[in-house]
């Protein structure tokens, strides 16, 4: 069985992709297994407090058991969707109930928090109550999720290995999760690593540590560590020239525009089909001023977030700040949702190549029109971004 999202910017045509995933040989596959944890877990949030929780591993002992988990890998490696979910496909998700507010209970529990802390992969041993169910769970926000089974027992076979900045931060029962998860991040840390940590329950003054929904966690990493940025950003003086950056990966093409202004924020995006003939462009956009957001992105949601990150990164990098503008082709060639950590890292991408620089905002969007499947017009027609530089001048005009 195959679950599909609500999402309609999800192609049903998908389905025919998703029949050729590979699946698991449960005749090779007995009620205990050994696997190599990547190390990843998942926490869920039907039934929410008393959710779904558990770890996912492949059946055997993976040396390069870590490739199937983070997005970083994928996108640096430029794995294809068939790839990616095959690697997801190939995973059992051995899972149990645990209530969200007793992060502290149980063995299995302890195991999955063990696991989460983990630097590189380890080996579980797995005794499950049933045999998997062969299915990828779909979601917009967080990876595939396959093969759920109940968990019996799970028992780590060596001590795995946790980082000592990770051990000390979980350790540190009075300091808040937002100040853990960026001393981990101005450490180096990934931000995979870091929502596993707080999905896990372990980060935050003691009484207040829960686990966190997976889908939850992502965009609660993301909208941390950018506030956290944008701290120092919005103290920075404006960029001096129109820049554009562009990446695209499996069918995310991103342009992004940076305009001359203090801190603002843009996400506009739109899902084209696979031929524009009488088709009206449908789009969902999200904004901020300088002044941030008081409300969640409820229509770009998650990949509003992890946009805003990559882009923060960068004009923390440069010491400037500026208006941001970033417009999304989802083009026909994504025909599987893999969660917004790829779109995080296609903007962080987009940053690593030389800006291109430009004097007037026209040749700025002539530029990015070459690269567009749509006119530019329609992304800008709707932009507030766009509309506040337009209309708006600044004090320093006047002189």
């Amino acid at each position: 069985m195959v679950l599909i999202p609500a999402d309609q910017r999800i192609d049903r045509d998908a389905t025919l992709l998703f029949q050729q995933i590979k699946k698991l040989d449960l005749s090779k596959l007995g009620l205990n297994f050994l696997g190599s944890s990547p190390p990843e877990l998942f926490v869920g949030k039907f039934n929410y407090p008393n959710v779904y929780t558990g770890i996912l591993a492949p059946i055997e002992h993976d040396e390069e058991a870590s490739v199937l988990s983070n997005p970083e890998e994928w996108f640096s490696q430029r794995l294809s969707i068939q790839d990616i979910l095959s690697h997801r496909g190939s995973m059992v998700y051995s899972r149990f109930t645990s209530n969200i507010k007793k992060p502290n209970e149980g063995k299995l529990l302890g195991v999955m928090q063990e696991v989460s802390m983990a630097s590189k992969p380890c080996d579980v041993e797995f005794l499950l109550k049933k045999k998997p169910v062969l299915r990828l769970d779909f979601d917009s926000r967080s990876h595939p999720v396959g093969n759920p089974a109940p968990l019996e027992k799970a028992t780590l076979t060596h001590n795995p290995s946790i980082p000592t900045k990770v051990e000390k931060i979980v350790t540190d029962t009075d300091l808040k999760a937002k100040e853990g998860i960026i001393a981990l991040y101005q450490h180096a840390f990934t931000v995979s690593s870091l929502i596993k940590l707080l999905s896990a329950g372990l980060l935050g003054i003691q009484k207040q540590r829960i686990l966190v929904p997976s889908r939850w966690s992502v965009t609660a990493v993301d909208d941390m560590l950018s506030k956290f940025l944008l701290e120092d950003i919005k103290e920075y003086q404006s960029i001096s020239t129109f820049q554009v950056f562009y990446d695209e990966y499996l069918g995310n093409h991103y342009e992004i525009l940076l305009l001359p202004r203090p801190w603002s924020f843009e996400v506009i995006e739109t899902r084209l089909p696979s031929s524009l003939t009488s088709w009206r462009p449908v789009f969902w956009k999200d904004s901020e001023t300088i002044y941030g957001r008081t409300t969640y992105a409820d229509s770009v949601t998650g990949a509003y977030y992890a946009n805003r990150l990559g882009v923060c990164e960068y004009l923390k990098k440069i010491k400037l700040q500026a208006s941001v503008l970033v417009m999304r082709e989802v083009r026909p060639e994504y025909t599987a949702p893999l969660g917004v950590g790829i779109l995080r890292e296609v903007t962080r991408g987009a940053f690593t190549k030389k800006p291109l620089t430009f004097s007037t905002l026209k040749e700025a969007t002539d530029n990015i029109q070459i690269r567009l499947l749509l006119p530019v017009e329609k992304f800008l027609e709707g932009s507030l971004v766009f509309k506040e530089f337009k209309q708006q001048r600044t004090l320093f005009s006047y002189f």
